[in-house]
């Protein structure tokens, strides 16, 4: 039941009080690896502040977990495909490190606050990547939150502070939107592009994923830092031959199937 109510549990109501919203916020940016398993978007490497630009450059991104990405450009044109999601995991394992064992963390049990997670275990995360290391933590943007809530005794020490967390409307999903500022304690994922800048950002986190699905400097000069991504279908269904660089021929089982009987 806990996926389930992960999952399918009623959006927060828009007039909760601030604190409450600041909780749900958090929790949020914790959720993405329990939300879904597969996704089908679009993701501009800029911000925007209400839609993205048409002339802006875009990809078409086709994600299934663990480690399953297919990219391309808005004409079709492939940027990259995962080529590996079937070799054996003999050299992985054999190097017989602690990390190696890890479990997925879809198959790991967090602890749960209203269907949210608030304290995520210790399991191998990690998104695919492309161009830098915000695409990855936009999926999966628990560098805003940390991997449980901090000691009341010392409430300074959250990644990031947050101010006017409200629910908006992305791209026709809700997401809850606030404005964030980095704390000492913000650890990006990757330094040379974290989801928000030193000073003020403005960040969007989908309801129905956790998805990071927007962000924005606001601090002058660097307010073409940021990113956009417009989410398609959650939790589609995907064949092998998505990902691989040679097809496999295998059968897509969403389509109809005719058998013609001889007269």
């Amino acid at each position: 039941m806990a996926t389930w109510d992960t999952r399918h549990r009623p959006d927060p109501d828009s007039s909760a009080g601030s604190p409450e919203l600041t909780t749900v916020f958090r929790n949020l940016c914790r959720s993405s690896p329990w939300k879904w398993q597969s996704l089908r978007f679009e993701y501009w490497d800029e911000p925007f502040a209400e839609a993205p630009d048409p002339a802006a450059p875009l990809v078409r991104a086709w994600l299934r977990r663990p480690g399953a990405l297919r990219l391309e450009t808005a004409e079709g044109l492939v940027l990259h495909s995962t080529t590996g999601i079937n070799d054996s995991k003999d050299g992985f394992y054999v190097s017989a490190t602690r990390k190696s064992w890890l479990l997925p963390p879809h198959l790991v049990a967090p602890v749960y606050d209203g269907g949210l997670v608030r304290r995520r275990p210790e399991a191998a995360y990690g998104e695919p990547g492309f161009g830098n290391g915000r695409f990855s933590a936009a999926l999966d943007p628990v560098e805003l939150a940390g991997n449980a809530p901090v000691p009341l005794e010392f409430p300074g020490s959250n990644a990031v502070e947050l101010d006017g967390v409200r629910r908006v409307d992305h791209d026709g999903r809700p997401a809850l939107e606030a404005v964030v500022i980095p704390t000492a304690a913000y650890q990006p994922a990757d330094s040379g592009a974290p989801l928000c800048l030193p000073g003020s950002s403005r960040v969007r986190i989908d309801l129905g994923t956790g998805v990071c699905v927007s962000s924005q400097s606001l601090e002058p000069p660097t307010q073409d830092h940021g990113h956009w991504l417009r989410i398609i279908a959650v939790d589609e269904y995907m064949l092998d031959d998505l990902f691989l660089a040679e097809s496999m021929n295998l059968t897509d089982v969403r389509r109809h199937i005719s058998w013609d009987i001889p007269a």
